[in-house]
């Protein structure tokens, strides 16, 4: 869980008494102003950087570049300053992440929602207000410091609050909202690219909608009840459970609350904990699984699907119109996501998603390789059809595999004593990735050309290959019993655990022979 937080599983076997409460529902909605935030603002900055009104008012020379023809097709949005509008969202929300794991704490999931709520709204202002370059970049590192507080809190907040039994749909539900936002913001960009010369920042200021939601959220919902129990309010904690969970029978998950509040609190250095070598294969698993979400290309696909498809040579107007064809199917198989993780497991869906990434991304680089030259950017109707069946076929097997997986694995998988420090370096790592490919894409795109599907297919080889050697299944396996069932039965990740034994088998004769 991000942001020092502790989960609580019944024991094997048995079922916390819980009614799903409307405060549950309405905590759903919460969950879903926080996707919806920060899905909008992924899917909003590509379709508003191939607007021409916006390129006017701040990048006229890539302006004149895009409607010169004596420029690479590929290099017609190559620009700096264009790729810091875009990723400046990250790096802030990286920096905010380590504030917002003490926020959430030392002031509790609700008050680091609220924070959140704060730093959208004023971002939004200074973005659809922006009269130079300066006020729109500052505009964007506050939105990127309210996606760090809301990454870190809202994932965190539906855990806790949720029955045990909707858990894991919840926390999916939290990425499928992001995939939601997306396709709103490819639908607001379709539809503000038609109004002059202002449309662009309907576009930017559209985005208060979840901001306001999200905050207005925050100040009517109660904290979690590991919240209050973990800085010291256990009455109040548990009338809060006895509310949420609508029955007073409370005991037995108070009580387990209490007790992983202590187990976590004893936990003094969790980072430094998290470097010991039994907890190994978690850190490298859940580092690695960032890295290679980002190098799937996803984000290069989704952030710039506008300003990509403008240079395959599709005109502005069909270019929108394709990334909103894209948005819908990145929604519809996340749902298929949502149905076949714990029938298909986990390994099965990244496996064959592997293959159908890396088939999808080679098609495209051959025909863009063929089709698409320095000069000649026309693709042809049949050829432009292939490309976003293509896209689309890639969009679709990341969204039912690297994308809910990438975050759902690492969460699963780390042991309580280093769960917060562990979802806090899985934040970390997948912001900095993000950042690193969205600053560097459109440059790539100029420098590679259609070699730059080629790169991505050979990164989606590598990423399957590791998967199909080093990642366990996971599929059904209670958190507490991960030692003992996956990672002590992995041909590889075993040696980690046995020296593990040995150690405390060591430890344990030195203590009878002192005796």
């Amino acid at each position: 869980m991000p942001g020092g937080g502790f989960a609580v599983s019944a024991p094997s076997g048995v079922e916390f008494e819980a009614k799903i409460t409307p405060i549950v529902i309405i905590s759903c909605i919460m969950a879903a102003t926080g996707g919806l935030m920060f899905g909008y603002d992924v899917g909003i900055s590509g379709g508003v950087t191939s607007m021409d009104d916006f390129l006017r008012e701040f990048f006229p020379a890539v302006l004149h570049r895009k409607n010169q023809d004596k420029d690479s097709n590929y290099c017609k949005y190559d620009n700096q300053g264009l790729q810091l509008f875009t990723s400046s969202l990250y790096l802030a929300g990286l920096t905010a992440t380590f504030f917002a794991s003490y926020t959430t704490r030392r002031l509790g999931r609700r008050l680091t929602m609220l924070i959140a709520g704060v730093f959208f709204i004023v971002g939004v202002i200074f973005n659809g207000a922006a009269q130079n370059l300066a006020m729109l970049i500052v505009g964007r590192i506050l939105l990127g410091c309210g996606v760090g507080f809301a990454n870190q809190a809202v994932p965190l907040f539906l855990s806790e609050i949720a029955p045990t039994r909707i858990r894991g749909g919840l926390n999916i539900l939290f990425q499928l909202n992001v995939t939601i936002g997306i396709l709103f913001a490819n639908l607001v960009n379709y539809g503000t690219s038609k109004i002059h010369p202002w449309g662009w920042r309907l576009s930017l200021s559209l985005a208060g909608i979840p901001a306001a939601m999200l905050t207005l959220g925050a100040l009517f919902v109660t904290d979690t009840p590991n919240s209050l129990i973990e800085r010291g309010h256990l009455e109040e904690g548990k009338a809060v459970l006895k509310r949420i969970r609508g029955t007073d029978n409370v005991e037995p998950e108070f009580n387990e609350i209490v007790e992983a509040s202590r187990i976590a609190q004893e936990v003094k250095h969790p980072f430094r904990n998290l470097l010991q070598r039994r907890n190994r294969p978690q850190l490298v698993i859940a580092v690695l699984l960032q890295i290679f979400q980002q190098f799937t290309g996803i984000n290069a696909i989704m952030f710039y699907a506008p300003v990509l498809f403008n240079t395959l040579g599709f005109k502005s107007d069909a270019s929108l119109y394709s990334a909103v064809i894209t948005g819908a199917v990145n929604v519809l198989a996340t749902l298929v996501s949502v149905y076949a993780v714990d029938r298909a497991g986990r390994r099965a869906l990244l496996l064959e998603a592997g293959v159908q990434m890396f088939l999808s991304q080679v098609v495209i680089a051959v025909v863009l390789g063929i089709k698409v030259t320095d000069k000649s950017d026309n693709l042809g109707h049949g050829w432009a059809i292939l490309v976003v069946v293509m896209v689309c076929t890639y969009v679709a097997s990341f969204a039912w595999s690297w994308g809910p997986l990438g975050w759902l694995i690492p969460s699963e998988t780390f042991p309580l004593e280093t769960r917060s420090a562990g979802q806090s370096v899985t934040v970390c790592v997948n912001l900095l990735f993000t950042f690193l490919i969205a600053q560097a894409f459109l440059s790539m795109l100029c420098h590679l050309k259609f070699a730059i599907f080629i790169f991505f297919s050979a990164w989606v080889l590598v990423m399957s290959v590791f998967v199909l050697f080093f990642l366990p299944e996971t599929k059904n396996v209670p958190i507490e019993e991960m030692t003992d069932k996956v990672w002590k039965q992995h041909w590889f990740w075993k040696r980690y655990m046995d020296d593990d034994d040995h150690q405390h088998h060591n430890i344990a004769n030195g203590k009878n022979a002192t005796v």
